[in-house]
């Protein structure tokens, strides 16, 4: 029985936010690996040569992203390019969901001439009350991506559906990044998507169940978020300020993968 070879991608570009910047997938000398950059090496792999960029700025908004980075992807020529943008915006208090939807539009008719594959996704969505408000606003977006992906020919990877990542255990205690793990199966997930044959055929299988952590333990980890996380969130919102305000693109040129630092 034949099976379908590989495709031959030689180069790709990372379009987003902080998910695609890696948080937090923390590496030891402080900087952030994540998704994109784990499934860059495995794309290296089967293309001597293979260039990668990461335009990804913690933060960002839709707007920001169509401006700052869409512009330069799109001018890139690479082979993929993957957007992933418009989550924060429906997390703001404030938030004009037919704008959001028209960038997003227009993000996607300048990025899908301008290269082989464009890779959208829904993204993931953790379990639990504090996002409960915002998932209307998260489902009419990936609503959005779902019509224009197929208006387009893009593909989308489906992580909102995973039930998997909707483990807390794979979130990091800011309860809005991925853990290491999580941003691995994020990886795996994209790389089927791109038509490679499957590595981890279980990544979507939610983790073994544990006994949950106790009361004292639980209301210490809200304590600590709400310190160190949520009101810090809050008053960046309130004060107009972004984490990403002055941070440059985590790797601004397509360069050989093997140049990654």
């Amino acid at each position: 029985m034949e099976t379908n070879p590989s495709p031959t991608y030689s180069s790709l570009v990372a379009v987003g936010d902080s998910f695609t910047e890696g948080m937090s997938d923390l590496l030891p000398d402080g900087t952030y690996r994540g998704w994109a950059d784990l499934l860059a090496a495995r794309m290296a792999v089967r293309a001597p040569g293979f260039r990668y960029a990461n335009l990804a700025v913690r933060g960002k908004l839709i707007g920001q992203i169509v401006d700052e980075q869409v512009p330069v992807a799109a001018a890139m020529g690479a082979d993929v390019i993957t957007l992933v943008g418009g989550l924060n915006d429906t997390l703001r208090p404030k938030c004009d969901m037919g704008r959001v939807r028209a960038l997003l539009e227009e993000a996607v008719e300048r990025l899908a001439p301008a290269c082989k594959q464009l890779v959208l996704m829904r993204s993931p969505g953790r379990q639990g009350p504090v996002l409960q408000r915002f998932r209307p606003r998260m489902e009419e977006l990936f609503a959005c991506v779902d019509e224009l992906a197929a208006r387009h020919g893009a593909v989308v990877v489906d992580l909102y559906g995973a039930a998997s990542l909707g483990d807390p255990r794979l979130w990091d205690v800011d309860r809005l990044h991925l853990t290491a793990e999580g941003h691995r199966r994020v990886a795996e997930a994209v790389w089927q998507g791109l038509g490679y044959e499957v590595e981890d055929p279980h990544w979507r299988v939610p983790m073994a169940a544990t006994l949950p952590p106790g009361w004292a333990t639980r209301r210490a980890a809200d304590l600590r978020f709400t310190r160190e996380y949520l009101l810090p969130w809050i008053g960046r919102r309130l004060s107009g300020r972004s984490s990403g305000d002055g941070r440059p693109p985590k790797r601004p040129d397509l360069l050989p993968y093997e140049d990654l630092a």
